[in-house]
């Protein structure tokens, strides 16, 4: 493993999925993503990657509550209509 400007070092060889569109990337390539929003809480965590693009793209607002939504609109586990229309139910509720 190798560092650099302080950042743990990272397996030149290792790739890593993003969440976003599915493309593999090279590890050092990629950005980490916290669902949690607290990157630098390393503790016990398995952390999610995004691609360079995909990780522009992202909104850097902040998230409270979020995840606890997007686990309320089943997201993952459903099909995208049922999940933005139960997402979007819930997110009016929040108003």
């Amino acid at each position: 493993m190798t560092a650099h400007l302080g950042k743990m070092w990272v397996d030149p060889d290792e790739e890593v999925t993003c969440i976003a569109c599915g493309e593999t990337v090279a590890r050092e390539a990629a950005r980490e993503y916290d669902k949690h929003g607290d990157r630098w809480d390393r503790d016990d965590k398995a952390f999610e990657y995004l691609c360079t693009d995909c990780y522009e793209d992202c909104c850097h607002q902040p998230r409270d509550g979020l995840e606890a939504t997007l686990v309320a609109a089943d997201a993952g586990r459903t099909d995208r209509a049922t999940f933005l229309s139960q997402y979007h139910e819930r997110v009016l509720d929040d108003d």
